[in-house]
């Protein structure tokens, strides 16, 4: 990747700000996504928010920048005034392991907390595709747990929370 020569390189150009889903390259990511969810999973089985729903005034959304590239992208939807759930975190792959994703799941759990939360909830798949997102969930202190919300048992989805 252009300019780093280490991981902490990378992760010191990181830049995450809110996005208002009008830039080409953060609509790219996000169809990259849900194709992705629809490739790996029955379409009953995808739960990933599309470009309209990310707009509801329940969900805050952000992009991760490294230069002049959005390397990723993640989303917080306020369940009530103390749950957040996770949504629609994606790297692109040209950042995968370069701790984008990291990044992002960190600034979305310190602003639940900013925001009064005192927890964090979230779906994630089920099948191999989903073990590194199952990874990293997990070294932040993710545990497994059953359906929330709306969400019903469903073998393509693994359920996890962390208290804040």
């Amino acid at each position: 990747m252009r300019g780093w020569h280490t991981d902490r390189d990378m992760q010191a150009t990181i830049r995450i700000q809110p996005d208002d889903l009008s830039g080409d390259a953060t609509r790219r990511l996000i169809a990259f996504h849900l194709a992705g969810m629809l490739d790996t999973s029955p379409p009953e089985s995808v739960h990933a928010l599309d470009i309209d729903a990310l707009r509801d005034p329940a969900v805050s959304f952000w992009s991760a920048w490294v230069h002049e590239d959005v390397a990723g992208i993640g989303a917080l939807k306020a369940i009530d005034t103390e749950r957040g759930e996770l949504k629609s975190m994606r790297v692109d792959d040209r950042y995968r392991g370069f701790g984008v994703g990291r990044a992002l799941l960190r600034h979305i759990m310190a602003d639940a907390r900013a925001r009064g939360m005192t927890s964090l909830w979230l779906e994630t798949g089920s099948t191999e595709e989903f073990l590194p997102a199952q990874r990293l969930y997990e070294s932040e202190g993710f545990t497994p747990c059953g359906p929330f919300g709306d969400y019903a048992l469903d073998p393509f989805s693994i359920f996890m929370t962390r208290a804040l």
